[in-house]
């Protein structure tokens, strides 16, 4: 799994933004993935994950403060990952990761996720 996202930028509140994460490797379909994200200052927070499947009705799992707002899905034969971020505030401002973890999409704690991405930075001004 080798992983990169991409699709950060400076947005207004209020806007949409859709990330994206691409794996480079042979086994992404292996493992349930991950969003992540840290604000300046702050340690790396959970924001969603899915399961290997790309079912998003039953294995999907969400902070509850992005429940409704945030919306990851997969594509495993793009090798894709994307989040869509809705009504973004200025509190979502920071840099976003995407992460695989073998673990299952349950796990909501970084050390559980075992590849990274490097980040792509979201920035909502007021």
């Amino acid at each position: 799994v080798q992983l990169q996202a991409s699709g950060g930028g400076l947005v207004q509140a209020g806007d949409s933004l859709r990330l994206s994460c691409t794996d480079s490797g042979r086994t992404f379909s292996n493992y349930a993935m991950g969003w992540f994200r840290q604000a300046p200052g702050k340690e790396r927070e959970f924001v969603a994950s899915i399961n290997w499947s790309g079912d998003t009705t039953h294995y999907t799992r969400y902070v509850d403060s992005m429940k409704g707002r945030f919306t990851i899905s997969r594509d495993n034969a793009k090798k894709m990952l994307w989040l869509q971020m809705n009504s973004l505030k200025p509190e979502d401002t920071a840099v976003y990761y995407c992460a695989a973890t073998s673990r299952g999409h349950m796990v909501t704690t970084y050390s559980d996720y075992e590849f990274w991405g490097r980040g792509t930075l979201v920035t909502v001004s007021s």
